[in-house]
């Protein structure tokens, strides 16, 4: 499963970064390749083509802020959660995005 996605947090600095690496290191460990846009207080990085975006099977958005570019991922399977949701259980979070796309 190909996934993409978005993290961001009302400050910007340390739970944006933190739900990023705990989605990459759940989304590898589970074999599915995946990719998590920062939008952080420093601006945006690891910023999602769109390649990545259009072969993406799903997009988390795990923020606790309005995301700029959102509209990128319109017609795309979302799973939107707060920071906290991806920091505290990212292989749950992972495991329903899964859940999801078996759901097509």
């Amino acid at each position: 499963m190909k996934i993409v996605g978005v993290a961001a947090c009302t400050v910007g600095i340390a739970h944006t970064y933190i739900a990023q690496e705990k989605l990459e290191n759940a989304g590898k460990k589970a074999g599915h390749e995946i990719h998590i846009e920062t939008q952080g207080t420093i601006g945006t990085e690891n910023e999602l083509s769109q390649e990545q975006i259009d072969a993406a099977d799903i997009v988390i958005i795990a923020a606790d802020v309005k995301i700029a570019g959102k509209e990128r991922f319109e017609g795309k399977r979302m799973i939107e959660v707060t920071t906290e949701i991806a920091v505290k259980s990212p292989n749950k979070l992972i495991a329903k995005a899964a859940e999801v796309i078996g759901q097509k």
